[in-house]
């Protein structure tokens, strides 16, 4: 599986990996990645730290030493948190996809559930220039800021998640089951303001996501028609709906057909401002702030090595 060295140009990488992962299944992914990319002869740093706000601290040093490349390993979680390292700078953002989601992955066409195979696509990625794609930057109004690269979401699927993270039981993703079963149950009209690219707009809604590329939830195609790298962030409204026709309407989600439903709209602007009482965003699947937020979109703001556009 690993590539010929001499097909490969020694580059310094560092690589983070997700501190969940140090007693889980894919415990053995970040060793294997960096012992597979030493072998090619690349000068590797492996960050394993105890948790997430420890490796932030050693994840920024590291990136203002200006590496080839900076690399996540683990899911969409750690996506976000490589995209919040290099977004605005010349370091380009490796993934190596381990989690369950992997949306990111996804929408790049990096190989999300073969290990091996990705770390073959991201040592190939090494030998070409990097990808420039667009990302999303989010602020909230006191003050706090994030950048995202694939999707935020900002209704019913937001409020399960905070439901569920506020569960104290059970574990695992039954509890996100769960929680997406009670707020069902509770199914409501969202009351929102608006602002898209300076016009603004009162509406009730089922929910609402802002998508700079098209895949949520480990494969959902929420916003099957946003490109990383057209400039522009897909807005997707879907109208009040009963709990029957949301059932009806989810599954379609899968492949992208959810938008031909006349109750769902899909609108491309620069920047949107979401204003709605009692919702949470989530941006790639972490818990950024209670709305109102601003959101725009930064052409180029971001290098990817990931495999060329087919």
């Amino acid at each position: 599986m690993t590539p010929t060295q001499s097909k490969f140009k020694p580059k310094r990488i560092v690589v983070a990996v997700n501190p969940n992962a140090s007693f889980g299944k894919t415990r053995a992914v970040g060793p294997a990645a960096v012992q597979t990319l030493r072998a090619m002869g690349h000068d590797v740093t492996m960050m394993i730290e105890p948790d997430f706000e420890q490796l932030l601290v050693t994840a920024r040093k590291a990136v203002k030493s200006k590496p080839d490349a900076f690399v996540v390993i683990g899911g969409d979680g750690m996506v976000n948190l490589g995209v919040n390292m290099v977004a605005g700078t010349n370091v380009p953002l490796g993934i190596i996809p381990s989690g369950t989601g992997n949306d990111m992955a996804r929408v790049l066409g990096i190989p999300h559930d073969n290990v091996e195979k990705a770390i073959e696509a991201f040592a190939e990625a090494l030998n070409r220039p990097p990808r420039t794609i667009d990302a999303a930057y989010a602020s909230s109004d006191d003050g706090e800021g994030r950048w995202f690269g694939c999707m935020m979401s900002a209704g019913f699927d937001a409020l399960a998640n905070e439901r569920a993270n506020n569960m104290h039981h059970p574990k695992g993703k039954s509890r996100y089951t769960i929680a997406m079963t009670l707020e069902l149950i509770n199914l409501k009209r969202i009351n929102y303001t608006l602002t898209m690219d300076g016009v603004v707009t009162e509406t009730g809604a089922t929910l609402v996501c802002v998508g700079n590329g098209e895949s949520l939830g480990g494969g959902m195609k929420v916003t099957p028609t946003a490109k990383v790298d057209d400039g522009l962030l897909d807005v997707l409204i879907v109208q009040p709906l009963s709990r029957t026709a949301f059932l009806r309407i989810f599954p379609k989600v899968f492949t992208g057909d959810h938008v031909k439903d006349p109750r769902v709209e899909v609108r491309k602007v620069k920047h949107i401002r979401i204003e709605a009482d009692g919702v949470v965003g989530y941006a790639d699947g972490d818990r950024f702030a209670p709305l109102p937020i601003d959101i725009e979109v930064r052409p180029g703001a971001l290098k990817v090595l990931a495999p060329p556009v087919a």
